[in-house]
């Protein structure tokens, strides 16, 4: 938004009616939406495949509620997608039952980028007057319930400045692992750093940039 200025979008795609009670994946993604500072509600004006924008406007913020009444307090804006397939009496239509709820609306067309620009602007204009992110503690899984009832581990050296670390537990952690993520990253170490493993690869002899292989990732050992 100019020199030295942004803001991140986090898209929530596909929240179904029972979001809230958990039906499709509505927790994982609604917890993302309570990191938001505002919302942008997005709806095929158009009534496509018989839907009915109204309806499912007010479905979608009825999950919202269920899900945290907080967020019904989070400011909103709306946004009407597919007009090149609506006709103007439903986008008026739309635009006005929108405006009556007390949001602001805007028209768009996302493929032909019509319309976006002034949203992203009324979005950048909202966020300088709004609090800042809300922070939250890291919520790690105990490294004590991950290796329970497990076998341990097993290093193997396979070949010189190459070790192989194998543990039955391990996946668990890896699926919650974003290797692209720092915070994530630094999660995974303390698990290993607490199981024991580091500690193993120490006593087998290991040296500054050797590589652990654990399932799927490699990385250069670091004391």
């Amino acid at each position: 938004m100019g020199e030295g200025n942004s803001f991140v979008i986090a898209d929530i795609p596909g929240l179904i009616e029972g979001a809230s009670e958990g039906i499709g994946l509505g927790h994982q993604f609604l917890r993302h939406v309570e990191r938001c500072r505002l919302l942008i509600h997005i709806v095929d004006v158009s009534g496509s495949e018989g839907r009915d924008p109204k309806e499912d406007f007010e479905k979608l913020n009825a999950e919202l509620v269920k899900f945290n009444p907080d967020l019904a307090e989070c400011p909103m804006l709306v946004a009407g997608n597919k007009i090149d397939m609506a006709e103007p009496e439903q986008i008026e239509e739309f635009k006005n039952y929108v405006e009556s709820k007390g949001y602001e609306y805007y028209s768009i067309c996302a493929p032909i980028l019509e319309g976006t620009q002034e949203l992203m602007n009324a979005v950048w204009n909202k966020l300088k007057d709004l609090p800042p992110v809300k922070e939250y503690e890291t919520e790690e899984i105990p490294v004590e319930s991950i290796i329970k009832n497990s076998t341990g581990f097993k290093i193997t050296e396979v070949e010189d400045n190459y070790y192989l670390v194998e543990a039955d537990w391990f996946p668990k952690v890896l699926k919650g692992i974003d290797t692209e993520d720092y915070e994530a990253l630094q999660y995974m170490q303390r698990v290993l750093e607490k199981s024991g493993i580091f500690d193993a690869l120490k006593e087998k002899g290991i040296q500054e940039g050797d590589i652990v292989s654990l399932y799927d990732i490699e990385f250069e050992y670091i004391p």
